[in-house]
């Protein structure tokens, strides 16, 4: 007799080894319909194999996020068959599931496009055929004979542990693979394969150069259609395209992963600095500098030279060892140890936008979302036990402030004390405490991540929302207990004693670059006035009226406005259509009528046309809006 325990206590009992879908039909038909795996004692295994002994089971449905992931597991399968049909001299490699959906590393000849849409026919046949997908385990002596002239899959066997290994059958295509799989390939129901891109076996450069083809799939068409569209508008957002679009940045070869500013690129980026100064003196911070490059002792001390070596860049000056920075927070430690503090002094908020460099490996590169040099907005906030909850509380604040300036809204995430962690269990408990009775002060919702804090201290990790849904992971609040420790850094309390000071490390954007990169795709390049490289654009309709046209850049400069002048000698709708093109908020067309009458006529990125709009009018209008870093326009009158 085998006892099955479902996840809401219900037993059920078989007098002979069930399947999972012999457990869902026990349940209701349409749930045996909708299963795609199981889980047995928190592992996932497939649907079909037998139940042998008393368990706990959970049923995977395509409801459920694990579900989505065999499945496009599955339709990895599917792709690779339609490969081989295809191609049979094509050698396979991996094909695991990633973010979006799935992909096939596979050496073979070059694919085109119209090699995309064969390989999506012959996927729909295998589909249609709902073939059964069947687990098979052989030896590795087995295994070896099966695949004796795949080289690839042969390597990867020899790498293995001696023992059972398996396979996955679906009608004449066999794969190594360790599953678990849907039950057959009808519960692929919408696939498309995305796009090709090199790869190098095992990422390794000096290995063959293979094509990895990228796909997704999901239960329902409706879904897939969906996930088009978000890819498409992605796509136009894609901040390495608008860079290049809007002349902001670029990136050469003489630098890999070194973003390149250029003017246009340094006018949003000293927009957004001046903001995070303004916002970080208000709320009470200093501002530090620290060197960009220090001697060995310095990273030993803080630990780096011993956890981060392999991402850190080095050079050797008159016989001594250095490090440029990858981290800021050693520095930070300098500064604070080279004067006495006493808890008067505290809290003490010293913030840094400092330059750090880190080595990324070369196929990791994206834009500017990782790069090797790049700027962290750190703050070391130095403070007593008692000040905690009211220093993450403001924190909670001044980040939700700064990204609401943005749009942007926010998720939040607690991460409690690791495995292996440093600092009694008081100090934990003191520090964790704190953090959670800011959060419940706060009011906002939160996920508790247990055991994923740093070593040194919990965290609060703030992962924003952009135009699209998508998540990034920017803002962090971690409290430390390690640094103060190795810098034996102190403070004299109202006892006349030293004592060891609490210490968060904070962003609010992160990396600096890597937060423009967001704000271009959020925004699509269409950035608030406030922002906008270029503010406005004067279009005179002829040559005669240029001198006049240079006269009002002339004067909206003067007054705080970034303007440029289009006098090239073009029709009006080109210089029109280029500046939208350019996303430039504000276009003032001038005419002899705008002359005369000293007004103007104001054409924002909407489409719509303003005429007659005084002088005064304008300026206060977009003065308000710049000073006040509004999101939308206002209408002008």
């Amino acid at each position: 007799m085998i006892t099955i325990t479902l996840p809401d206590g219900n037993k059920k009992t078989f007098e002979a080894p069930p399947t999972g879908l012999d457990v869902a039909q026990g349940i209701s038909a349409g749930l045996a319909r909708d299963c795609v795996a199981m889980e047995i004692d928190g592992v996932m295994v497939d649907l079909q194999q037998p139940i042998d002994h008393d368990t706990s089971l959970r049923l995977i449905t395509s409801r459920d996020p694990e579900g989505l992931d065999v499945m496009r597991h599955s339709a990895a399968h599917v792709m690779a068959q339609a490969v081989m049909r295809l191609y049979p001299d094509a050698k396979l490699t991996i094909g695991p599931v990633v973010e979006e959906g799935f992909y096939y590393d596979i050496d073979m000849q070059p694919v085109s496009d119209d090699d995309i849409a064969k390989i999506e026919a012959e996927m729909k046949k295998i589909i249609k055929a709902r073939l059964p997908i069947r687990r098979r385990e052989v030896s590795k002596a087995e295994a070896i004979r099966f695949y004796e002239n795949e080289p690839y899959k042969l390597e990867m066997i020899r790498d293995l542990d001696d023992g059972t290994i398996s396979f996955y059958e679906q009608g004449e295509f066999t794969d190594l693979c360790r599953g678990p799989h849907v039950p057959h390939t009808g519960f692929v129901k919408a696939a498309k394969v995305l796009r090709v891109s090199g790869a190098y076996w095992r990422a390794d450069q000096r290995n063959a150069q293979l094509q990895r083809i990228y796909g997704t799939a999901f239960f329902d068409k409706k879904e897939l259609k969906a996930h088009l569209h978000f890819l498409e508008e992605a796509k136009k957002r894609n901040h390495r395209r608008l860079g290049q679009q809007l002349d902001l940045f670029s990136f050469h070869e003489e630098a890999p992963g070194m973003p390149f500013f250029h003017a246009k690129g340094m006018v949003l980026w000293n927009a957004l600095l001046e903001y995070w100064r303004e916002e970080h003196r208000n709320a009470g911070y200093i501002e530090t500098k620290t060197p960009v490059m220090l001697h060995r002792d310095l990273w030993e001390r803080s630990g780096h030279w011993e956890n981060y070596r392999e991402n850190m860049y080095t050079s050797s000056i008159d016989e001594y060892e250095y490090a440029i920075k990858p981290m800021n927070c050693p520095g930070g430690m300098l500064i604070y140890k080279h004067t006495h503090h006493s808890y008067r002094d505290l809290p003490l908020r010293a913030a840094e936008v400092g330059l750090v460099h880190r080595h990324e490996m070369s196929g990791v590169l994206n834009g500017l979302f990782r790069v090797r040099a790049f700027h962290q907005d750190d703050a070391h906030i130095f403070m007593t036990p008692g000040m905690i909850q009211d220093e993450i509380l403001q924190l909670l604040k001044l980040e939700q402030r700064m990204y609401s300036a943005f749009g942007l809204g926010f998720d939040l995430e607690l991460s409690t004390r690791p495995e292996k962690s440093i600092g009694t269990d008081e100090q934990w408990e003191v520090a964790t405490n704190g953090l959670q009775a800011a959060l419940k002060t706060y009011g906002q919702d939160y996920v508790v991540n247990e055991g994923d804090g740093a070593f040194y201290g919990p965290k609060i990790d703030f992962h924003i929302k952009d135009a699209l849904g998508r998540t990034w992971q920017c803002g962090t609040v971690q409290l430390d207990m390690s640094l103060p420790e190795r810098f034996d850094l102190y403070y004299i309390d109202s006892d006349n004693e030293r004592h060891r000071p609490i210490m968060i490390h904070r962003t609010v954007l992160g990396s600096i670059e890597r937060f423009l990169g967001i704000l271009i795709e959020h925004f699509a390049g269409k950035f608030p006035l406030w922002m906008a490289p270029v503010q406005a654009v004067v279009l005179p309709i002829n040559d005669d009226l240029v001198d006049y046209g240079r006269q009002l850049s002339d004067k909206l400069t003067s007054i705080g406005i970034r303007v440029q002048v289009d006098d090239r000698t073009e029709s009006l709708n080109r210089k029109v259509r280029e500046a939208q093109l350019n996303y430039i908020p504000l276009i003032l067309t001038v005419g002899e009528k705008e002359k005369e009458s000293g007004q103007l006529s104001v054409r924002t990125l909407d489409g719509k046309v303003t005429y007659g709009v005084s002088y005064e009018n304008f300026v206060e209008t977009v003065l308000n809006h710049i000073h006040g870093r509004k999101l939308t326009l206002e209408i002008f009158k």
